[in-house]
């Protein structure tokens, strides 16, 4: 199991200090570096300046969210970012949100699953070079990306639902997960992503990108509080509180790993044992909470792998 970094509160400082966090994360030896896009920085943007000048480091997004782009558009960027990298993209998508589709953007969010079924159809085949012809119901894309030959990304989908976790195991590379615990990945996005991806005849296992809030801290009952209050939203989304719920948490703040650095350390790598591939873990806490978990996360690194 890899460990790397879900950097999202980076985006709101200026964007040198963005690129340079992606470059700490490098240097302490992380296997990857994740953003999100969300209303500010254009994600895929950062990470092409970001792993033009960062060797060695994945460098993914967590999520993009699907309908405000054309696949054929978002097909072009992927690869883009893939030529600036050397190959080092892992492209997470995702339908998002009702609340954020319908209100921010003014797109109908029916049958999100249809939607990225379709979007799949015309997006996998793009980033692997081939020529698409295809139209759904929703989404049409022909044609064929005119730039030279460069290696796939892996596309990953947030995937919490069966119909979301089947499509990632046919169509795309595997899942990322956010606010699912450790029994619902084990019970049920394991086998479930597996078993799709096993009937489709996919020759590689699915990856399972999970993230966690984590802060190693004296005071494991402050960070609970502090988590509850900093990752409030979530349990007001439907679907993240779906899988709290199935998870039998009472909110986000159950989700999150905290505790001294062996408490976290023990958490942290019991999630290999529940079909995680890689641990995406979000920092928390006060300035010192957050340098101490990186510090145990970054000696993690070698034990996980």
């Amino acid at each position: 199991m890899r460990i790397g970094l879900f950097l999202g509160d980076l985006l709101a400082r200026p964007l040198d200090e963005v690129l340079s966090g992606i470059r700490d994360a490098a240097s302490e030896g992380f296997a990857s570096a994740w953003l999100p896009q969300i209303t500010g920085y254009d994600a895929l943007t950062v990470l092409a300046l970001a792993g033009h000048e960062t060797p060695g480091i994945e460098l993914g997004t967590a999520v993009v969210p699907t309908y405000p782009r054309h696949p054929v558009m978002l097909a072009g960027q992927a690869l883009t970012v893939q030529a600036a990298t050397g190959g080092r993209l892992a492209l997470g998508i995702g339908v998002s949100h009702q609340v954020v589709i319908e209100g921010s953007y003014g797109f109908s969010f029916e049958r999100p699953a249809r939607h990225m079924r379709e979007y799949l159809s015309v997006l996998m085949p793009l980033v692997r070079g081939e020529q698409v012809d295809y139209t759904g119901e929703t989404m049409k894309g022909v044609g064929k990306l005119g730039m030279p030959p460069a290696p796939p990304p892996q596309v990953l989908l947030a995937a919490l639902a069966p119909a979301m976790l089947g499509l990632a195991g046919r169509l795309a590379d595997g899942t990322v997960t956010w606010m699912v615990g450790p029994k619902t990945l084990k019970g049920f996005t394991s086998p479930t992503i597996t078993a799709a991806a096993e009937k489709a005849g996919r020759s590689e296992a699915p990856r399972i990108v999970a993230g966690f809030p984590v802060s190693v801290s004296d005071d494991a009952a402050g960070s609970k509080e502090r988590a509850a209050r900093t990752f409030a939203m979530y349990d007001t989304l439907p679907s993240y509180k779906n899988m709290l719920d199935r998870e039998g948490y009472g909110g986000p703040a159950d989700i999150a790993i905290v505790g001294d650095e062996d408490a976290v350390a023990e958490q942290v790598l019991a999630l290999a044992q529940c079909g995680v591939t890689e641990a995406l873990c979000s920092v928390f806490g006060s300035r010192e909470e957050k340098a101490r978990t990186r510090a145990l996360l970054g000696r993690l690194v070698g034990q996980a792998a």
